[in-house]
């Protein structure tokens, strides 16, 4: 442990011109008391830390001094590329590991160029939780990400609708969706069946007991996470509406209606849509999850839709109608 603080300390020195005892205390988590104790152990280990007095001081490294400990180990090179979702780094347990890998290679750069790291940082950041919902980190996400990165199967117990099954695993990847994480798998054993062979998603959150095993798989190497994961998610958005509406809209309501409902789904009923009538309204057959959910979504277009059909859901719009009316009437 004091090992690797004290290479954080030389390779924090080389990144930076000079810092502070209070920077560094702050940067590796210890008192500045400890600083100063490191300091003197790099010393007389022949690390040329020299420590400027006074109210300004603080501690550099002199006479250009290059320690050859910036090479990258593998789950350092792997969290860099994921440098940019600090966020969920911290969720998987590689948040320390990503830290390293920026300061090594921070270090191994020219001191014109020391500064990018925190440029690009203060241009770009993802937020990748929704609005208005609080994120909650699964308690197996760390579980699960190390044995993703390791290759290694697991054994676990999955909360699937109203039972629990016990499934083993090949994880192949992780994906963060609007604050929600899944697990992209190969199936294996349920209930002692024979190991299954297609890839499904799993809600990391459904988890309620997740163990490592002994063996590790071989990833298929044909792959593509991105891919799967759009194909997936394109199938589930087609899989979940199964009703339809018959909507006429006015151009202002062709123009929103995209921003109100599933969009794939309503892109493709207005492509479907014939020509608009004299008024300048179309007539569109749109798919929507259920009755209920399209009576919410086509509310928010107010008197720019009219729903023609099913007549259940048309009659639940001229009582809103009515209601509304009554409310804004003059008395």
């Amino acid at each position: 442990m004091r090992a690797a603080r004290l290479i954080k300390m030389v390779l924090l020195l080389q990144s930076r011109p000079s810092m502070t005892g209070a920077e560094l205390a702050r940067e590796l988590e210890v008192s500045e008391r400890t600083v100063a104790r490191d300091v003197l152990s790099l010393s007389e280990a022949g690390v040329p830390v020299y420590a400027d007095r006074g109210r300004a001081g603080g501690y550099r490294l002199i006479g250009g001094y290059r320690t050859r400990l910036t090479g990258l180990g593998r789950s350092e090179a792997e969290a860099l590329f994921l440098s940019g979702v600090p966020a969920a780094l911290h969720d998987m347990g590689l948040a320390d590991a990503a830290s390293a890998a920026r300061l090594k290679v921070s270090a191994a750069l020219l001191p014109e160029l020391r500064d990018a790291a925190d440029g690009a940082a203060q241009r770009f950041h993802l937020d990748a939780p929704a609005w208005y919902r609080e994120p909650a980190t699964p308690d197996l996400l760390p579980a699960v990400a190390d044995a993703v990165w390791d290759d290694r199967r697991i054994a676990t117990r999955y909360h699937r609708k109203d039972a629990e099954v016990e499934r083993e695993l090949e994880p192949y990847g992780l994906v963060l969706k609007a604050g929600v994480w899944y697990l992209a798998a190969r199936a294996g054993t349920e209930a002692g069946t024979e190991a299954g062979t297609d890839m499904r998603v799993y809600r990391i959150d459904r988890f309620t007991s997740v163990t490592p095993l002994d063996d590790r798989f071989t990833r298929g190497p044909d792959f593509d996470l991105p891919a799967f994961w759009a194909e997936r998610a394109a199938q589930f958005a087609r899989s979940i509406l199964r009703d339809e509406v018959v909507v006429r809209l006015t151009p202002a309501g062709t123009r929103r209606l995209r921003h109100v409902t599933d969009r794939a789904g309503a892109e493709e009923a207005l492509a479907a849509a014939g020509e608009p009538d004299e008024q300048g309204r179309t007539t569109v057959t749109l798919p929507v999850e259920s009755l209920d959910i399209a009576y919410s979504q086509l509310l928010g277009l107010g008197p720019e839709a009219e729903v023609l059909g099913p007549p259940e859901l048309r009659e639940r719009f001229a009582t809103a109608a009515a209601r509304t009316y009554e409310l804004y009437r003059e008395p």
